[in-house]
């Protein structure tokens, strides 16, 4: 009788051993694929962002007619990205730009550093999306040089 107890309990600590050794091997599979899943992101993640290349400043501020007949005196500079090369950008395309966002908008609008950063964003989405050519992005953001409403 004392035989049959003890090889009924000796496939029991087997078993127990073997989810162990499993359990130990899932952990350890799964902590190379996360790890190597996260360093290789991150590795992509800085090749696609793009460096910074030249500053191109516009030669005069403009002055753009706002609701209520109010004024925007806007003066501005592009940073291009490197991939843009050493050549100044034509900055005539940014000009109208600039003046489709503001026309039109409310001193309420401008006199709040969200609603400016609000219309910077669209503005810099659509500069983003005129300059690129052939698949390089040659804007990556805008400065505000001077920005007076009256």
């Amino acid at each position: 009788m004392a035989d049959e107890k003890e090889t009924a309990e000796a496939p029991k600590k087997s078993n127990k051993m073997m989810m162990i050794v499993i359990a130990v091997v899932m952990v350890a599979l799964g902590g190379g694929g996360a790890g190597a899943f996260f360093m290789l992101r991150g590795d992509s993640a800085e090749a696609a962002a793009p460096k910074k290349g030249i500053v191109t400043a516009a030669e005069s501020t403009i002055t753009v007619n706002l609701a209520d007949g109010h004024y925007l005196k806007l003066g501005f500079a592009i940073q291009q990205t490197e991939e843009s090369g050493d050549h100044a950008i034509d900055l005539s395309e940014a000009y109208q730009l600039v003046i489709d966002e503001y026309t039109g908008r409310t001193v309420a609008e401008l006199s709040t550093a969200e609603g400016r950063a609000k219309i910077k964003a669209e503005l810099l989405a659509d500069l983003i999306k005129t300059y690129t050519v052939d698949d390089v992005k040659e804007v990556m953001d805008i400065y505000y040089t001077s920005f007076v409403t009256q």
